[in-house]
This record gives structure tokens, sequence and C-alpha cells, in this order.
């Protein structure tokens, strides 16, 4: 059994995707062992103590500086004993040490075709480029802000008359179908890195599938 804890910040939907995605089976021989939040008030932990699962609180104001806050947090996760932990909406930006503690075992989901659009404001910027197509990326996570190892991507069209928040809705959606999939082959197995580049056995592609639908 993989034990995984997952970040939040606020609501979690993602979170809350991975949770449906475990009561119906999906994530395979995993158990979500924890959900920690940086903010006290995200919405994402009353959802997690109703579903039974731990939660925990490290406000990052209560730290003097980044450091000291990812040491503190890189302690709480680790007495969860975690094979896996899932950035979903976490709004923090890690130091390096905390990432190379996790390395290759930390994911995240970026709304953008990494490495497009990197950082905040990806929809609104998504649309001022005038791009055709954009979409989610889940990737390993590494010292570089947004420029981890992909492991699996969705694409959705930008329509005529899209505004950031049509777009962000049809991406947001996408993200619910790839990230609890990228979370289930790590559980199985299935996710290496083989210098820097992901390959995911079972599977005829290596890194990222670009996926505009997803049916399986």
């Amino acid at each position: 059994m993989k034990r995984i804890v997952i970040l939040i910040s606020g609501r979690g939907s993602n979170m809350e995707a991975m949770l449906r995605v475990r009561d119906q089976g999906g994530l395979g021989q995993a158990e979500i062992v924890a959900v920690l939040a940086n903010r006290p008030d995200a919405g994402g932990l009353a959802t997690a103590a109703a579903a039974g699962i731990t939660t925990q609180v490290l406000d990052h104001k209560a730290y003097g500086d980044r450091e000291s806050f990812d040491q503190a947090l890189a302690a709480a996760i680790d007495a969860y004993r975690p094979d896996l932990v899932v950035l979903a909406g976490f709004m923090r930006i890690l130091s390096e040490g905390f990432v190379r503690h996790y390395e290759g075992r930390l994911l995240n989901i970026h709304p953008s075709l990494l490495p497009a659009f990197p950082g905040l404001h990806t929809h609104q910027r998504a649309l001022e480029e005038g791009v055709r197509l954009h979409g989610c990326t889940v990737h390993f996570v590494t010292p570089a802000l947004d420029h981890g190892p992909v492991v699996l991507q969705a694409a959705v069209p930008v329509l005529d008359g899209d505004d950031e928040d049509s777009l962000a809705a049809r991406v947001l959606a996408q993200e619910h179908q790839i990230y609890p999939r990228a979370v289930r082959w790590f559980v199985e197995g299935r996710l290496s890195l083989v210098a820097g580049r992901v390959r995911v056995s079972g599977s005829h592609q290596e890194g990222a599938l670009i996926a505009p639908r997803l049916d399986t």
C-alpha cells in the first residue's frame, strides 16, 4: 500500500477529484494518509476531514523565512511516512532543499501545457498570446519553478469567445482527470525517471501524453 500526503492552500479541487477516484477504486493500492495546508482557512481541510483523512495546518506566516517553514513542513510530512507527496493547489514556492528531499516522489499539476506559461495567470496569458491549444501538465517537481519532467498533459482548444473563466473551467475539468491517473501510475510503479525524462511502462509513448480527450 502506497502512502500519499496531499498539500493544499485553498479549496483543493484536485484533492477532491483524487478522493472521488479513490472511492471508485481508481487509485489502486494507495492510501491518502494526510492533507496538510499552509493556510488555516483552506476550504479543503473540511472536505478531507469529512472523508476521514487526518488534516494538519502549518501557517507559513508563523515562520520567519521560506527555509524555516519548509523544514517544518518536511518534518510534518515525514511523520506520515509518505511514498508520494502531491501538490494540489499548494500556493508556495518550495525551497531547493525541500524539493531535493522529495526528489522523484513529489508531483504537481500546472494549468498550462508546460513549458508554456509557467507561473501565475496562465489562462489570461494564453488568451493574450492567441494560442489555439491550452491545457494542463502533471510533472515531477524540481527546483526550477514549473519546469520538472512532464508525466502527463491534457490539451483543450481555445475557442472563439473564450474568456479567462470559461477557459479555466475546461482546463480544470481535464486536471481532475489526468492528475489521479498520474498518481495511479506512480502507485502501480509504472513511472520512472531516466536521464531527466519520464517513462511510463505499459505505454507506447514516453513522457507527455497529449490527450484532448481522455476516455480510458
